[in-house]
């Protein structure tokens, strides 16, 4: 396993413009797991750490990319922790939807920048072929016939989100920290997704309570199915039973106030038209537990706004305020 000293000082190579390739071969070993081999590059908002194929025992491999502030090695300081599904889209044009995307190492460098967020590294999980099945919440479903789970992941066989989440918790997370400095505590581990990447992310901090102490949500996909057949024209009492299946749930399961922050948002356009009324009940369930408004809980619209890449980037630097303040 490589020590954080030698990481740090590898990484001091990378910012100063030198290639390091493989630098963190044998650090899945604190895991248990066939090391993996990941290679540093540098760029002027920050370093990426990638690991190609990250090995889990509960789901299929997948690329993990590591965004480090430009001053990582220099600071000596811990880092909260952002945790990105979706993650092909965060960084590169060239692995983002319609080469859009979400501009993340930008924008959070230029948040630390200005000093509004506290020291923040981001990982980038990215999806696989089994994305609906790995970010459909299971449990609120579990109930439901088998042609209503069948809509709701668009397709055949079992929802495996918990598989998901305890690749996330037991694996990656435990990666993470042992091998680069963190603030491995709940007040400091936040996780975001958009549209169905905002469903597991609500769900992680629900099932996961003592990990995560935020959650940003934007463009929650509440309707859960993407089968645009029952979506459009809205009101299908199939797509109903769907959200409230998952709304009833979290009235029961979401923790109450105090220990954590949750961020909410939709636009008007297209996916995003669909939100409004499923929102409206999710703020009330938030209310009910006690969250206040701009204070623990935040719910924005975003009049105008599509359902895509482009979109979430023009407003992400309000959820990263939101749950990553100094």
């Amino acid at each position: 396993m490589v020590e954080r000293n030698r990481l740090d000082s590898l990484l001091h190579i990378a910012v100063l413009g030198a290639a390091a390739n493989s630098l963190l071969s044998g650090c899945a070993g604190v895991i248990g797991l066939t090391p993996v081999p990941g290679v540093t590059r540098s760029a002027p908002e920050g370093v990426f750490v990638t690991y190609e194929f990250f090995p889990s025992r509960h789901v299929a491999a997948r690329k993990v990319v590591i965004w480090l502030p430009a001053d990582y090695a220099q600071s000596n300081e811990p880092h909260a922790v952002l945790y990105m599904h979706d993650g092909q889209n965060l960084f590169y044009p060239a692995t983002s939807m319609a080469g859009q995307p979400w501009a993340v190492d930008m924008i959070v460098g230029r948040l630390l920048c200005e000093g509004s967020i506290r020291r923040t590294l981001v990982v980038g999980i990215a999806n696989t072929a089994d994305r609906n099945r790995e970010y459909t919440p299971a449990k609120p479903l579990a109930a439901m016939p088998p042609e209503m789970r069948r809509l709701a992941i668009g397709g055949g066989g079992e929802i495996i989100s918990e598989a998901y989440l305890r690749f996330l918790v037991t694996e990656l997370k435990p990666f993470i920290d042992a091998n680069f400095r963190t603030l491995p505590g709940r007040d400091d581990t936040c996780v975001m997704g958009s549209s169905r990447g905002g469903l597991i992310s609500l769900y992680a901090l629900a099932r996961y309570p003592h990990v995560f102490g935020g959650a940003a949500c934007l463009s929650t996909h509440w309707t859960i199915t993407t089968d645009y057949s029952v979506l459009f024209p809205p009101g299908d009492a199939r797509v109903n039973a769907l959200a409230q299946s998952y709304l009833d749930w979290l009235a029961i399961h979401l923790p109450r106030a105090g220990s954590h922050r949750l961020y909410f948002d939709h636009g008007s356009k297209n996916l995003d038209s669909l939100y409004a009324p499923f929102q409206a009940k999710a703020d009330r369930i938030l209310e009910h537990k006690g969250y206040r408004q701009d204070v623990d809980w935040m719910t924005r619209i975003f009049p105008g706004a599509d359902h895509n890449e482009p979109a979430w980037r023009e407003r992400l630097h309000i959820p990263l305020q939101f749950l990553m303040a100094r």
